[in-house]
This record gives C-alpha cells, structure tokens and sequence, in this order.
C-alpha cells in the first residue's frame, strides 16, 4: 500500500521540480536580455548557464547519498532554501560574474532537492501507481516549460531581467512549507559515510562537466578540455575502485550489471542530449531571427510543452502494455524526425514549419521520457533510491552539458562561417553582435544563423537516433522488476571482492 497522503506529497514534489524548471527555461528565454543590460558575451551566457550544471552534476551523487543516509524530506528542505536564497541574491547581480556566482549557488540548492523528488515518489507509491506518478512528474515538466517563458516573457517585457528569478522565490517557499507539513521522513538503512568516494566523485564528475562546457571557447584538443578529461575520468576510475572495495559504497556499483539500470543510464544521456540545446538555439532565433518579443516567443513554444504533456498521459498508459524498451526506442525515433524537420526552418518559413518540428518531438519526449525513467528507477533497491535518483539527474545532466557544449560549438562556428566576409571578426561571435552593427547587416545576420542552426539540428538528430540504436541493443525485451534488499545483497554477492 503507498502513503495515505501520496497524492498530496506528489504535488509538493512536482511543485519541487517546477522551481527548477522554470529557472532553466526563464533563463533561456532571457539570454538576448543579458546580453544588452549585463554586457554579457556568448562566453559568458555560457557559463551563466552552465555554472549550474557544472556544481549540480558535481554534487549530485554524493547529494544522493547524504539523502539515503540523514533523510530524503531534510535534504529536500535544505536544498529549497538554498536555491531560493540564491535565487533572490542573482536579481542583486550587476555584472555578469555576479550572476555566474549565484547558478553556482542554485546549483548546490540544486543538487540536494533534486534527488530527494524522485526518491520520495517512488518511496510512497506502490509499484502499480508508479508509473501514473511518473507521468504526473514528467509532465509538471512541461508545465514549467509553459509557465516559466509565460510568466518570465511577461516579466521581461514589464521589468528588469532580474525579476525572472523572482519567479523562484514564491514557488520554493509553498513547498518548503507543503514538504514540512506533508511529506514523511525517509532514508535508507544506517550507513558509514563514505567520505574518500564522495570526494572522488565530486572531482570525476565536476572535472569531466568542466571539460564538456569548455570545448566550445578552448577546443576539444585545447589543454584545458584534455586537462579536465585526464582527471575527471582519473577520478572516477579511481571512485569505481574504491566502491568496488568498499565496505559501505556510496553508489553499489552492482547496479550496472542490471542492463534496465546500465542500459537506460546511457539512453538517458543522449535522450538529454536532444533536448539541450535546443531552446539555446531556438529562442534565439524566435527573438533575433523572427522578431519575436520574450513574450510572444514564450507562448510560441506552449504547443511543443502542450504535446509532450499529452503524451507523457499517453506512455504511461501504453507502458502497461508495451515494454518499455519499445517506448524509449520509438520516443527516440520520433525525437529524430522532430529534428529532421526543424533542419529544413529558414527565415522565409517562419513558425509553422518550427512549430510542426517541435509538436514531433513533444511526442517523442513524451513516449521516451517516462518509460526511461521509470525503468531506470524500478531497477534501483529501495534503500538506494537516492543515489540511484541521483545517478538519474546525473546521467541528464551530463546530457545537457553535451548537448550545450556540442551543439552550442556547432551552432557559433557554422554561424560565424556563414556570415558575409564584410561582417567585422569582433560581430562574428553571435547574432546578437552582429545585428548590432546596423540595419544593413540584419539580412546577412538572420540568414547566417538559420544556415547554422539547421546544422545543430542535424547533430541533434543524430543523437537522437543513437540513443534509440543504444536502447534497442542494450536494453532487453522484459519489463523492469521493482529491486529490493534481497535483490541488491544478492548482486553484490557477484561481484567480486
């Protein structure tokens, strides 16, 4: 039987995630808005992006961790308060590095609530409502992706950008207040903290996170992306020797022998991937290309979050029947032709052809994402919900920062190549630098950047189409088990000492 109040504790979870959400697609849309009142360049836009990924997928695991062994609701709590005290400290910023400081703030905050969301959902649902409940989860998702470039355009057209992250505060106070009041404590069995494997992961993940979002201002074959990758990839070998050996392992590495938890893991990564860095690239050209308001280019982009609700309903219902490797593979799939479609958007095409591209891919998100994630947490034993929660966001995260720094590189380089040999190196960078020049570069600017963002799209299509390869190869035809104590003591049982 699940929790008698598990509906009620659901809302506070999705209310959880929703501040997240809304942060990370607000920003998006206020990219041209730091560009004009903070100065920001495209490197610094980056990293205001990507300063929270950076801390988030660093700390995640050992987040996870912490949640398992001291409480899942405390560990939630704290991370609401820290991600809305950083939220309110950004509309303080003046310059760009400001604003960098508090992601990285809201990244910690991050890191400690997000795992402790899927966690507790799968703790007081029983196994037949889990997946409803997953559904539920992924498609507050997509309302935060309606609401935040709603509510964030209306903002941005009225007030300073700061008051984007206004949004936060509100939403993470009710649910410190509904996580207090209604969500019962939860943790694993009493474990010894596992100190040398935190560090190492922190280390691994942060250094490898590092290197990714790098690669576009330095190379891939720059000293700092080779640096980042020897010891990131140093650490964590050095974090999965340690686990292997360890009495009390932060992450029991038995796990990856279950090809749902494997398998899945990786899907997850270029399922995120798709996803990325496409607002990256689309808001920008619905405000720079089509002339959009923040506004208008929010509420354009309600059909695509509409679409993926719907299906999120829809794949959950067909999970009852199908297998979930079917659902990840075909979501995948469908994903690709959403690609497909929008590497054929030029300035003369408009909306109709970008908004048919993304109804795709609302479809595909919604027949993948819920399968995946389910399948990935049902094969996680229930005292290790938090980590394996946390190895989820983990995997996402990873995806993102890909996808950001892929595609975001591909997107400049194919920008800056396309443009008129008459444009100056220093308007070269973005279109927002080259619109700046004048009216008489704005034809050349708007060309330039549809040339190039069908080319990221077209690496996104890839991607997509890798990930449903991954998923039918390695994930296998049988459903997904819900893992328990036994199940878990008996893998590790197998693996050798």
């Amino acid at each position: 039987m699940g929790h008698p109040r598990r509906w009620w504790i659901l809302l506070i979870l999705c209310l959880s995630l929703l501040v997240l959400v809304v942060d990370n697609t607000v920003l998006n849309l206020a990219i041209p808005s730091l560009m004009r009142d903070l100065s920001a360049t495209p490197a610094d836009v980056q990293w205001i992006i990507d300063a929270y990924i950076l801390v988030f997928a660093g700390l995640l695991l050992t987040a996870g961790s912490l949640s398992d062994r001291f409480g899942r609701r405390r560990m939630l709590v704290i991370g609401l308060v820290l991600f809305g005290a950083a939220s309110l400290l950004a509309t303080l910023a003046t310059n760009p590095w400001q604003l960098i400081t508090c992601r990285a703030l809201m990244g910690i905050g991050g890191s400690l609530l997000m795992p402790s969301t899927l966690s507790l959902l799968f703790t007081v649902f029983p196994p037949e409502e889990q997946r409803k409940a997953m559904a539920g989860w992924s498609a507050v998702a997509m309302v935060g992706v309606v609401a935040g470039p709603t509510v964030g355009g209306v903002l941005l057209d009225h007030f300073w950008w700061g008051s984007i992250f206004l949004l936060n505060v509100p939403i993470a106070v009710l649910a410190i207040v509904g996580a207090v009041l209604l969500i019962p404590e939860s943790k694993g069995p009493a474990r010894t903290i596992d100190p040398v494997g935190a560090v190492l992961s922190i280390v691994g993940m942060t250094a490898v996170v590092w290197a990714i979002i790098s690669i576009p201002a330095d190379g891939l074959g720059s000293a700092k992306v080779l640096g980042g990758l020897v010891i990131g990839v140093g650490a964590l070998v050095g974090f999965a020797l340690w686990e292997r050996r360890s009495a009390h392992p932060m992450l029991p590495l038995a796990l990856f022998r279950d090809r749902n938890f494997s398998g899945t893991s990786f899907s997850i990564v270029l399922l995120s991937f798709t996803a990325g860095g496409l607002l990256l690239a689309l808001t920008q050209y619905l405000q720079f290309v089509l002339n959009y308001s923040p506004l208008k280019a929010g509420l354009a982009l309600v059909p695509y979050a509409f679409s993926a609700m719907v299906f999120n309903g829809l794949g959950a219902t067909l999970g009852k029947k199908l297998a979930d490797r079917t659902l990840i593979v075909v979501g995948l799939v469908v994903i690709a032709a959403g690609f497909g479609i929008l590497t054929q958007v030029s300035e003369s095409s408009g909306y109709g052809l970008l908004i048919a591209g993304l109804l795709v891919m609302g479809v595909g998100g919604g027949l993948a994402g819920p399968a995946a994630y389910t399948l990935l947490m049902q094969a996680v034993p229930a005292e290790h919900r938090g980590v394996g929660s946390a190895m989820n966001d983990t995997v996402q995260q990873t995806g993102a920062a890909l996808s950001v720094a892929v595609l975001g590189s591909v997107l400049a380089a194919a920008y800056s190549a396309a443009l008129p040999a008459s444009v100056p190196d220093a308007a070269r960078d973005s279109i927002a630098d080259t619109l700046a020049l004048g009216p008489q570069f704005v034809a050349a600017a708007r060309e330039a950047f549809t040339e190039a963002m069908s080319i990221a799209m077209t690496a996104g299509l890839v991607g997509a189409f890798a990930g449903a390869v991954v998923a039918l190869v390695v994930l296998p035809r049988r459903q997904a088990q819900v893992k328990g104590v036994d199940d878990v003591e008996r893998m590790m049982s197998q693996v050798e000492p």
